[in-house]
């Protein structure tokens, strides 16, 4: 089944996926929901002090 969504590999440490996992599993969301989360809140903080980002501009 084909979807629009991107792919992106990411390199951690298993500790700090492990971690990462706890937090998942604890909050009701997958790994990825929780890192899908965590870069929203960061945008948010980022857009809050320098501004919108324009999404299309950047790969």
């Amino acid at each position: 089944m084909k979807d629009d969504l991107s792919r992106y590999t990411l390199r951690v440490s298993p500790i700090l996926l492990n971690k990462l996992g706890y937090i998942a599993e604890f909050e009701g969301r997958t790994k990825n929901k929780e890192i899908e989360q965590l870069i929203k809140k960061r945008i948010e903080e980022f857009e809050s002090t320098h501004g919108t980002i324009q999404a299309d501009q950047y790969n």
